[in-house]
């Protein structure tokens, strides 16, 4: 991300990331949602605004298909990949 922007201008580009590429990442396996949110790292936030892919399952590089391989930045926003599970109603 750009690290001299503001906490709104890091939300509004990603805002328009997200909107540029959701439904490009929601065909991609295991993809769950795609939304804006602080970016973690070690279990941690970093205070970083970026692109959260929820995912069912992180699968390893080395055995998911390259299409469905998501990138760790889009037009210059980081994009956390967060395993979340799977959902269901009860």
């Amino acid at each position: 991300m750009f690290p001299t922007m503001s906490m709104d201008e890091q939300m509004a580009r990603a805002q328009l990331v997200q909107t540029k590429y959701s439904d490009t990442l929601m065909r991609k396996s295991h993809v769950l949602g795609v939304g804006v949110g602080y970016v973690t790292q070690g279990g941690h936030q970093t205070g970083e605004i970026g692109l959260v892919v929820m995912v069912d399952a992180k699968v390893s590089s080395e055995i998911i298909d390259p299409v469905d391989q998501i990138p760790p930045e889009l037009d210059g926003v980081r994009v956390d990949v967060q395993e979340v599970g799977i959902f269901s109603a009860q």
